[in-house]
């Protein structure tokens, strides 16, 4: 952020308290001149605050120094103004860094989401530079992906270009493959995931979820892995988090309740019958 803005960082040193003085003096001023000022007044929005915080800093700066001529106003009209650079044309972007690896469905994860970049990096390392408005992810130095930032938990952003052609044969992971995978625990660990790639717009965005599920079989056993499938199949729990749930709570091991189902109703002295409407009988007055 210096560095942007032309600026020199130079912190205080330690054990010198003196060198920090200024400063907490002037922070000191600003909280007896303004803050304890408005400590007992009420504001109703901030543009109101803003203008009661503007009316006494202006009294502050034109204040007189104690020990020595003119005020913060004449100083920093005759020397601070003069010295002072333009700001950049841009904004100072605040940005974090972090390594991921490419997952199997071309995506790396930032803060619960998922961006997607070219396919053919599938398992390689990378560096993710995100700010507030963008995620860039770069691979050996090279920006290979950029997208806009995303905040609802658990999206996925895709590139279309990103996606591996559906002409290339010798791809290593496709849906099919996954699918026969998965049944190996169970015909309905295998309907799951079907399902939850068919739930997705692309069917590489369900992979994650796919390959977690059947990281739980190895974790609980293939047997408690497809009951817990036919559970979830059978409540609509297609997810991987719902799967996780039902074997963490041991779901599976409980009988599935079938749906109640229609009883004829018997004779009840309370009830007319079909003959009463029809005339058959109706003897009252």
């Amino acid at each position: 952020m210096a560095e942007h803005y032309g600026a020199v960082v130079i912190p205080a040193r330690p054990k010198h308290p003196r060198d920090r003085a200024k400063v907490e003096a002037g922070v000191q001023v600003v909280e007896r001149w303004i803050l304890a000022a408005l400590r007992h007044r009420t504001f109703f929005s901030l543009a109101e605050v803003n203008q009661a915080i503007r009316e006494l800093l202006e009294k502050l700066n034109d204040a007189p120094f104690q020990k020595m001529e003119g005020s913060r106003r004449t100083l920093y009209e005759t020397v601070e103004k003069a010295a002072l650079k333009p700001l950049p044309p841009q904004r100072y972007e605040f940005a974090q860094w972090k390594k991921a690896r490419v997952n199997i469905d071309y995506h790396v994860e930032v803060e619960g989401n998922y961006y997607s970049v070219p396919h053919g990096l599938i398992r390689e390392q990378v560096e993710v530079r995100y700010t507030a408005t963008t995620v860039e992810v770069l691979h050996k130095g090279r920006r290979v992906a950029s997208h806009p930032r995303s905040y609802r938990k658990g999206q996925f952003v895709t590139d279309p270009e990103h996606r591996p052609h559906s002409h290339r044969e010798h791809l290593e992971w496709t849906p099919d493959r996954l699918v026969r995978w998965a049944e190996k625990a169970g015909e309905n660990t295998g309907r799951l995931v079907r399902r939850i790639m068919e739930s997705k717009p692309h069917p590489e965005q369900g992979y994650r979820s796919c390959l977690g599920i059947m990281r739980l079989g190895k974790r609980y056993g293939e047997e408690r892995l497809e009951a817990a499938s036919r559970r979830a199949l059978a409540t609509g729990a297609i997810s991987y988090r719902s799967v996780k749930s039902i074997l963490e709570n041991k779901l599976d091991r409980l009988p599935l309740e079938s749906p109640p189902e229609a009883r004829a109703v018997g004779e009840h002295p309370n009830l007319r019958g079909p003959s009463y409407y029809s005339g058959e009988g109706s003897s009252h007055a």
